[in-house]
């Protein structure tokens, strides 16, 4: 606004105060001799420009800084404003613009004196004082109206442009109000202004989520996932029962948690997916694009287990369920059906329990399903099988359907597919609390076992566990906490999850575990032969156990129903991170009309092709081969690189001023010790652990060759290697010296512009590194 709109807004509104001969005086007559500072501001007009902090997350906020018009009134005693104020040379020739001044009043006439500049600041660190009155530390005359305390203090790392003076007398007492005002080069001004607006009610375009329910279901449903039925109850019987929850809870607590929890604060303060919330830290890019690769790799055989559990459900659908005997085309002369007496069965052989390979459940799965028997390994894998092509494609249609629309889609689904499992729990329990041996079962499950607790492997089966079943590392989390509005409490939707994650493992234990009794019970074999994890449980053993019960089909569509709507929903989380990254940085470069729905479902129609390998008759190879390689080490290496890139070199002093810009609180000693510490030491033993305690590639009976177990370790490193890549490239296409550029890839982009010019950079302190 020009100052002649201003003069022409105010002129009506300036009445005298005063009685006598005293001349009311207009601000256009008042400022006469006064050049005019900044980019023609005004006297009456004061320009709020945000604070001093920049933001790393530019792009949630866009909008101009709001103009405060106020009455200005200036009567009695009028000093004479005729001189111009003085200039700086050194600004003007390197800015070409007018030096900020200051003046203040004394007697009768108007001392006027140059601000300091940005070199001048830089050579005495004092004027740099955050109050020491005046911008640039220099005060003005106190004359018991206001203090010079009061005037706003200056900003790090930037210099003034201009400052705003407002003159007004009262009953011929003299007072002086400085009104600080800062102006920035056309290349910063955003990053600077766009603190101004509450960011709850800032537009930058990004939908977000229809209801804060919507969100912590789907963080809820991306933890509780299948391996919270299918590992956690196999473990805590493994690792001695009961005694199991120590390192369980311990690791959780300083462990997982707090990483979980800075995954939300990221994504939902930069409201950026996990490759462009990397601005804040470039050098660590790499990180999201490991984060998305892998998650992308988990979409191929993740979604076939869902797959599976769609070829049972439709199985299930009959009068009588096609494992129960040994009469089928697919069964095999060893097959032993436990139901029928020793002298009925094809074979000699003993019965060795549901995990044997000859029970009628195993030989479903393998032989029916699977078709195992007509691959010799992971060099003949042969062609799809069309019914296994047709169940995978229902479920990537699903996720489509799901996920096309963004959040507002996945958001309505999740209310099904995340509070279903819990019913369907609930009445598999109540049932299997009535059958024989069920109490055995539990006790097996829970029955502590202190001495265990000395192996060390217990510890680092309990830190696997935990860490997977959470989820921190895959950019899920931040992938979904960027929908959210920017005051939303992601501490305690952590929590929630949290809590809902344990429970559901620790209770879906009691589940799985009165089948099992049930079933050692029943066939009078030990529960050591019985219980198992991972694909083994839930698709030869539990559906072996439900098969002798009454009304055995509606109980195997239930928990097959289940095992699709735990899936699902972590199936979302994994494609949504891929789309939501990869569509926020083709965005950033450039791509503004690339479409969502035609985005996803160019991910979701390249990741049905590649899922098709794994059900082939030698896919179950290819599966383990992915599910060992693929989210392992690499996992890990996200995850640790995200905690030390944030908690190291952005700083914990400007994360913990990010919560509490977000939530109104800081984070708690606790947080911050195991963002810095806690944390990447717990995973860096987890790595450390897993590549000392390596295992054999084999399934069964099959052992991998050489060349598979290369081409898993190529996998891993494909994701993990994308880390150094990124920085390297980073630090060679940044321009600048050496310095420079070092300063710029760990220091968030909007302060780049003032490195390059010479401010100093708090990464190259001891301060920021020591924060606690």
């Amino acid at each position: 606004m020009s100052n002649k709109k201003h003069s022409q807004l105010h002129s009506d509104k300036l009445k005298p105060e005063c009685d006598g001969d005293d001349d009311v005086v207009s601000v256009a007559d008042g400022m006469a001799g006064m050049p005019v500072l900044g980019n023609s501001v005004g006297a009456g007009e004061y320009r709020d420009d945000g604070s001093n902090r920049s933001s790393s997350s530019e792009s949630r906020r866009g909008s101009s800084p709001r103009t405060t018009e106020k009455e200005v009134e200036v009567s009695c005693h009028r000093p004479d404003l005729t001189s111009s104020l003085p200039r700086a040379n050194r600004y003007e020739q390197q800015y070409g613009e007018k030096v900020p001044t200051m003046a203040s009043l004394s007697g009768s006439g108007v001392v006027t004196h140059t601000a300091p500049s940005y070199e001048e600041q830089r050579a005495s660190p004092a004027l740099l004082s955050r109050n020491t009155g005046t911008p640039g530390g220099r005060s003005t005359r106190d004359d018991g109206y206001c203090s010079a305390g009061s005037t706003p203090r200056a900003f790090d790392h930037k210099s003034t442009k201009g400052s705003v003076v407002t003159l007004s007398c009262y009953k011929k007492e003299p007072k002086i109000q400085i009104e600080e005002e800062v102006y920035y080069s056309d290349s910063s001004k955003t990053s600077k202004t766009n603190n101004v607006l509450n960011k709850s009610e800032s537009d930058d375009g990004r939908e977000t989520w229809g209801t804060g329910a919507d969100f912590l279901l789907s963080i809820i449903g991306f933890a509780v996932d299948l391996a919270n039925v299918w590992r956690f109850p196999y473990l805590c019987y493994r690792n001695g029962g009961g005694a199991f929850l120590i390192p369980y809870t311990l690791m959780l607590v300083f462990g997982a948690v707090p990483l979980f929890y800075m995954e939300l604060i990221l994504g939902q303060y930069n409201r950026q997916g996990p490759i462009t919330l990397w601005k804040i830290c470039p050098l660590f890019k790499g990180v999201g694009f490991c984060a998305v690769m892998v998650a992308f790799y988990v979409s191929f055989y993740y979604n076939v287990i869902i797959g599976w559990a769609f070829y049972f459900l439709v199985s299930s659908a009959r009068s009588e369920l096609p494992w129960v005997h040994c009469d089928n085309s697919w069964n095999t002369e060893q097959c032993w059906d436990a139901a029928r007496l020793n002298a009925t069965n094809r074979t000699d052989i003993p019965y060795q329990g549901p995990l044997s390979h000859f029970t009628p459940a195993s030989e479903f799965f393998h032989r029916a399903v699977l078709e195992m028997q007509h691959s010799e390994g992971l060099n003949d894998l042969g062609l799809p099988k069309w019914q296994l092509a047709v169940c995978l494609g229902v479920v990537y249609f699903t996720l489509y359907l799901s996920l096309f629309k963004g959040v507002k889609s996945s958001g309505k689904v999740v209310w099904m597919t995340a509070t279903m499992p819990y019913v369907v729990l609930s009445i598999l329990l109540a049932r299997g609390l009535l059958l024989p041996g069920a109490t055995r079962g539990i006790a097996y499950y829970l029955h502590p076992e202190l001495t265990r607790l000395k192996d060390t492997q217990v510890w680092v089966d309990a830190a696997v566990q935990i860490f997977y079943s959470v989820g921190a590392g895959f950019g899920v989390h931040l992938s979904y906490a960027s929908y959210n509005t920017f005051h939303n409490n992601c501490y305690r939707d952590c929590l929630v999850t949290t809590l809902v994650n344990c429970f559901t493992s620790f209770f879906s234990g009691f589940v799985i575990f009165t089948y099992l009794g049930f079933m050692s019970h029943k066939q009078g074999v030990p529960i050591s032969s019985v219980a198992t994890e991972g694909p083994g449980l839930v698709f030869q053993v539990y559906p072996e156990a439900v098969a002798t019960l009454p009304g055995a089909s509606l109980w195997a569509m239930l928990f097959f129903f289940m095992l699709i709507m735990l899936g699902l929903d972590s199936g979302m989380g994994g494609l949504e991170c891929v789309i939501t990254g990869l569509l926020d940085q083709a965005r950033a470069c450039g791509a503004s009309r690339l479409r969502r729905e035609h985005f996803t479902l160019a991910v979701v129609c390249l990741s049905f092709c590649v899922a098709c390998i794994n059900v082939t008759p030698g896919g179950i190879y290819m599966f383990h081969l992915l599910d060992t390689y693929a989210a392992g080490i690499s996992l890990l290496c996200s995850a640790l690189f995200e905690a030390v890139a944030v908690s190291w070199f952005y700083g914990l002093k400007r994360f913990s001023d990010d919560v509490e810009e977000m939530l109104g609180f800081r984070p708690g000693l606790y947080w911050r010790i195991c963002w810095k510490f806690v944390s990447p030491v717990f995973i860096i033993g987890v790595v450390v652990f897993g590549l000392l305690y390596q295992q054999p590639l084999q399934y069964q009976h099959y052992t991998y060759p050489p060349w598979a177990v290369v081409l898993g370790w190529g996998l891993a490193c494909s994701s993990i290697l994308m880390i150094p890549i990124v920085a390297i490239y980073k630090l060679v296409t940044t321009p600048g010296t050496c310095r420079q550029r070092l300063a710029c890839c760990i220091s968030p982009e909007s302060e780049h512009e003032a490195i390059r010019g010479g401010a100093p950079v708090s990464r190259f302190s001891w301060r920021h590194w020591l924060y606690v």
